[in-house]
């Protein structure tokens, strides 16, 4: 009889410390994990190069991300209207107006005609599929542009 009882007290004992270790393992990785994401970064990764373009009062981030998912990124200034003013005066986009506007085959230098290999330029506003064509989009501070490949 107090074999039992000791066996259930160790029982007891040895789960109240199982249960403590899991709790501290668990709270020492996801502060490990925080630290790691947020103040460190990885020795593979190049800080991001912005090339500052052109001269205005206005000003917008205008992202590149090409075929093979490299972005490049800049930094537009200008007093032009709308977006599609503001690049095409930088060179940075050429194309052809079709019946809904510009049709943008030229980014960066990057031709893409989906009649010939099935990609094309999609036009985003802070990340999101652009409701309207970049040359009918007027310039927000503080909004960021972007052409990818598609």
């Amino acid at each position: 009889m107090k074999m039992t009882r000791l066996k259930k007290s160790l029982s007891f004992f040895l789960c109240i410390m199982l249960i403590a270790a899991i709790a501290l393992f668990a709270t020492g990785c996801n502060d490990s994990n925080t630290q790691e994401t947020t103040t460190t970064p990885t020795s593979t990764e190049a800080p991001a190069v912005i090339t500052e373009l052109g001269q205005g009062a206005k000003s917008f981030d205008f992202t590149v991300v090409d075929s093979d998912s490299k972005e490049t990124k800049f930094r537009i200034s200008t007093d032009k209207k709308t977006v599609g003013d503001a690049l095409q005066e930088l060179k940075l986009i050429e194309g052809e107006e079709g019946p809904y506007g510009l049709y943008v085959k030229t980014v960066n230098g990057i031709t893409l005609d989906y009649d010939k290999d099935g990609k094309y330029w999609a036009f985003y506003v802070n990340g999101e599929y652009g409701q309207t064509g970049v040359d009918a989009t007027d310039i927000v501070e503080g909004t960021s542009y972007s052409f990818k490949a598609e």
